[in-house]
């Protein structure tokens, strides 16, 4: 697993031009001489691009998010078998507050904030015709990390007030030198923090092209399907309806129906494999340079430490052909990341569908097309007969959802959203959300606790 310099806190984080290199094992150095950084648009647009390689590191979205809501919230779906310590503690729901992995999820991810703040604090220098592209690249990925982190390190939208309880900590402006006692940052309210990563995305929309040259770089609808994602969570199904919608009818994506794998690389272990025209949103692994840990525990071409129930396994209809993404090698696998190189899928098309119909299926409502439409566009693309008007309930669009979206780390978010529950563990029991790692409270006394903790 990759791990680079993660030794400081929040309190600590400091600017750093090796954030550029695509290899990150460059020490840091304490301070930044203002007049050789960001001085030029290039020097703007090489820190986004380090923004980016630290967006796909091992603890962000090269995997250990998604891997951490796994862990978390699938244990019905799978039995847990690996040798690391910290993860098979997250699977148990016995996690302390000095576990690995929620320290360098936590401490990585607010270095890409810092990276991206540094971006934004320099848009001056940058060139007109690009300066839209950059804001809005950098605004997407803190929005997108602040709403990761807010929904692992804190209480869920719906459990109690979310303007009362304690999210993360918000931090806008960049660190470029190390913060004394005056600088420690408490946690912002949970409201406040999804207010930051709505605000950034929705700018993050109008800011970006249509486009980009291809889909490891933000485009207006990866941040569209971002905020239908956000939205969701927070049961706002008039604006995730809409936002998935803008996303469906934009047309630039498309359902994959290629093989017995789609929408996944998983048979294709070549370096040369290409993104899925599924994928709105990825990160890119080469032979060279990014990570997947998603391939690393789930698959056997990794370590293969997840092997799925056949209580899972049993939902799928026997026609069903996502049924050939799972195979047995030892225990049941998933296929979705037997993938050596290929992009790591952060948000697909099939989610905008599953996003759209749910939201219009509990309003009455038919925006872009009405939730059968939608809920079949997905059994259609598995091979299965279509529902018809009165197979279609709430349990049924949820269903299709737990199916298709199964290992990409939705779970523990659903169960949350939806009130449901993990083995004994009820949808708002403390153990399923991380504590605030042990390291930070030391640095910045200012950081509570969570509850059980």
């Amino acid at each position: 697993m990759k791990r680079i310099n993660k030794f400081l806190g929040i309190a600590a984080l400091l600017f750093t031009m090796s954030a550029c290199e695509k290899n990150l094992d460059i020490t840091p150095t304490q301070s930044i001489d203002e007049g050789q950084a960001l001085r030029t648009s290039s020097d703007v647009e090489a820190a986004l691009i380090g923004a980016y390689s630290d967006l796909g590191d091992a603890d962000v979205y090269g995997g250990n998010i998604m891997l951490i809501s796994e862990l978390l919230g699938g244990s019905n779906l799978f039995n847990w078998t690996g040798t690391f310590q910290g993860l098979t503690q997250l699977y148990n729901k016995s996690t302390p507050v000095n576990n690995v992995f929620v320290r360098d999820t936590w401490l990585d991810s607010y270095q890409v904030i810092n990276d991206v703040n540094n971006v934004l604090s320099a848009l001056d220098v940058v060139l007109p015709a690009r300066k839209a592209r950059v804001e809005g690249e950098a605004k997407f990925i803190r929005g997108a990390v602040y709403f990761e982190l807010v929904r692992l390190y804190a209480k869920s939208w719906n459990d109690g007030n979310p303007a009362n309880n304690d999210g993360v900590p918000l931090i806008l402006t960049p660190t470029r030198a190390p913060l004394n006692e005056s600088s420690n940052v408490a946690r912002a309210k949970v409201s406040e923090v999804y207010a930051q990563a709505i605000k950034d995305l929705t700018e993050a929309e109008a800011l970006l092209p249509a486009a980009q040259t291809n889909n490891v770089f933000a485009s207006r609808y990866a941040a569209a399907a971002m905020l239908a994602r956000i939205y969701l969570q927070q049961g706002n199904y008039e604006q995730a309806a809409a936002a998935a919608n803008r996303v469906i009818t934009a047309n630039r994506y498309r359902l994959v129906e290629t093989d017995a794998v789609f929408p996944f690389n998983s048979q294709n272990l070549s370096e040369d494999t290409e993104s899925p025209a599924e994928y709105i949103f990825s990160i890119a692994v080469t032979s060279s340079a990014g990570v997947n840990e998603l391939n690393t525990y789930f698959s056997t071409t990794g370590r293969g430490d997840i092997d799925l129930r056949d209580a899972f396994v049993a939902q799928f209809e026997p026609d069903d052909q996502r049924l050939d993404l799972i195979y047995r090698d030892g225990g049941l696998r998933t296929a979705k990341y037997d993938m050596v190189y290929g992009n790591v899928p952060v948000v697909r098309l099939a989610e905008m569908y599953l996003i759209r119909a749910e939201a219009n299926f509990r309003l009455g409502t038919a925006v872009g097309a009405s939730p059968l439409s939608d809920v079949n566009q997905i059994r259609t693309r598995a091979g299965l007969q279509p529902l018809n008007a009165g197979q279609l309930t709430l349990a049924s669009i949820l269903k299709e959802r737990r199916l298709e979206l199964a290992f990409e780390g939705a779970v523990l978010h659903d169960i949350k959203r939806l009130q449901g529950s993990i083995g004994p563990y009820a949808w708002n029991a403390p153990r399923l959300v991380l504590p605030i790692p042990e390291r930070e409270r030391q640095v910045n006394p200012n950081l509570t606790q969570n509850e059980g903790y």
